[in-house]
């Protein structure tokens, strides 16, 4: 865990979240700035800063994610409507908490536009 990570003090229980999914890999939990009617981060938890700083002892992890991804748009009703899975790697891509996450949205008819 690093100190000064948002997500770090999420997982760590030091900032309160709306937590809809937890396990020994991964934490999920709501976006505190919806851009759509189910906007939901998913962590890794273990600090990685990006997809730049991923290993290949990673893998079971991030493979983790996209199962859990699809469990969660089960939970909250979105498998059949579709849903969009975004990893912002690095500030010119949009990344602006450097704990590496995906975003599960959906809920509503997204934009053919690139995230």
């Amino acid at each position: 865990m690093k100190d000064d990570c948002i997500f770090c003090k999420i997982l760590e229980g030091k900032i309160p979240s709306q937590m809809v999914y937890k396990d020994e890999k991964v934490t999920a939990f709501h976006d505190v700035h919806p851009l759509a009617p189910v906007h939901i981060l998913i962590v890794p938890n273990q600090h990685i800063d990006d997809l730049n700083g991923v290993t290949s002892g990673d893998e079971s992890s991030l493979g983790h994610m996209f199962t859990t991804a699809k469990l969660i748009a089960e939970k909250e009703g979105i498998q059949d409507s579709g849903y969009r899975v975004v990893v912002n790697t690095g500030a010119g891509a949009g990344q602006t908490v450097f704990h590496l996450h995906m975003h599960l949205l959906g809920g509503k008819q997204l934009s053919n536009k690139l995230c």
